[in-house]
């Protein structure tokens, strides 16, 4: 029996059980090669026990890797590179800093980028094994009777951070999609389906993005309309939460759930990463219909059995992000789906109190197919596929992108300032 056929076996089994908690099957693209994942690609929700979703099971699986030394080790070869030199690796020449990357690129001119695009240094994890996250609100910062564990924990995310490598790519002009693959307009559906990437053009008539509840009240319909008016197919689409970046901004950045407010986020995610993946996607969605759980939009009423009905049928979640000005540095850019739909993708296990999420990491291939939209205009709206659940391999199932330093930006270029929008459309 191969490795997905035993974690649906485990997860029949457990199904059969009861019918909570949701454990989904781990539904891989066609083609596509096994996940760098825990436990076989289980979703940790299978490890439930009295309702904490698995985090006891993450948490310990954490510790056990941590005490194997091989993160510590990758964290040390790259903080102990000498200052300034290449760090060689499997996938090519890495860099720790964007100036050290950005200097070799230039000094060696080693990429062209077409008109409209620009080369840059980007930021690919260089750790092929799962990762964890301890989340800020997670109560084991502060249990008093865990100290030690807390200061182990501690550790490894800060050497998170410190197994990254800085490798040269190109942008294109996504704008001019239509070049790269003729025929195909970056406004249409069939550009998301084939690339995991799209643009849509809207004139909001929200005036103030720092208010969470205008932002929901004005907004979000405004997105559900756009998603329903790009895919004609889809039935209903649900906006469900937004986070607002703005590394300038000088009022109140707390966060405040119980009230929907998402607070404003003063660092932007330089990783090449996605959000979602095989086992999250489906677990965000079913906790949206049946419980709510971290939704900022239309309140969902479906039972278990309603929402697996929904969830038979297609159903798509995408990243919208809307400028408040034009875009100056800190550009926000995407990766096509072509380029990486072959490779593995790494999981990051985010750990909070009650449950496990799953976001996706990748290493560096000099192939990758990015674009962005050089100074974003604030009717530009860009989007990006997180997660489509059709798994033969005939659509994209999504982008990972990241924030970059823009080396075409005048130096006193204006940070970006954007919302970006999460939102589920169902078909």
């Amino acid at each position: 029996m191969g490795q997905t056929e035993v974690v649906e076996n485990n997860v029949a089994v457990d199904t059969q059980r009861a019918s909570s908690p949701y454990v989904p099957t781990l539904q891989r693209t066609a083609g596509q090669a096994p996940p760098i994942a825990a436990n076989g690609g289980l979703s940790y929700m299978s490890f439930d026990r009295n309702g904490d979703g698995g985090t006891a099971r993450a948490l310990q699986d954490a510790l056990t890797q941590i005490a194997e030394g091989e993160g510590q080790r990758v964290a040390d070869m790259v903080h102990n590179a000498p200052p300034g030199a290449p760090i060689e690796t499997k996938w090519g020449l890495g860099f720790r800093k964007y100036d050290e990357c950005m200097g070799h690129m230039r000094r060696n001119n080693l990429i062209e980028a077409p008109e409209g695009g620009v080369a840059m240094p980007l930021p690919y994890t260089v750790y092929e094994r799962p990762t964890y996250s301890v989340v800020p609100s997670n109560a084991i910062w502060r249990d008093p009777t865990r100290p030690e564990v807390a200061a182990i924990l501690r550790k490894n995310e800060q050497n998170n951070k410190r197994r990254d490598l800085w490798f040269p790519q190109v942008m294109r002009d996504a704008r001019r999609i239509g070049e790269y693959y003729p025929g195909l307009s970056p406004t249409s559906p069939e550009c998301m389906d084939r690339l995991g990437v799209s643009l849509a053009h809207l004139e909001s008539r929200c005036s103030n993005f720092y208010d969470s509840a205008e932002v929901e009240r004005v907004f979000y319909p405004e997105i559900e309309k756009l998603l329903l008016e790009l895919f004609p197919d889809a039935t209903d689409a649900l906006a469900y939460n937004h986070d607002v970046f703005d590394k300038d901004y000088t009022g109140d950045r707390t966060e405040d759930q119980a009230n929907k407010n998402p607070g404003v986020n003063a660092r932007y995610a330089t990783l090449v990463h996605n959000d979602l993946n095989d086992n999250s996607g489906r677990v965000r969605c079913r906790e949206l219909l049946t419980k709510n759980l971290r939704n900022f939009g239309r309140e969902q009423h479906y039972t278990e059995a309603e929402a697996d009905r929904k969830m038979s049928r297609r159903f798509v979640s995408i990243n919208l992000a809307k400028p408040m000005e034009t875009v100056g540095q800190f550009p926000f850019i995407l990766c096509a789906w072509p380029s990486f739909a072959d490779q593995p993708y790494i999981t990051n296990y985010r750990i909070y109190d009650d449950r496990v999420g799953e976001t996706t990491r990748f290493t560096y291939r000099r192939d990758h197919e990015w674009y962005w939209f050089p100074q974003q205009k604030v009717n530009e709206v860009s989007m990006l596929k997180c997660y489509d659940s059709v798994t033969d391999g005939s659509v994209s199932r999504w982008s990972f992108h990241t924030a970059c330093i823009d080396p075409t930006a005048p130096a006193d270029a204006r940070n970006r300032k954007n919302v970006v929008v999460r939102a589920f459309v169902f078909f």
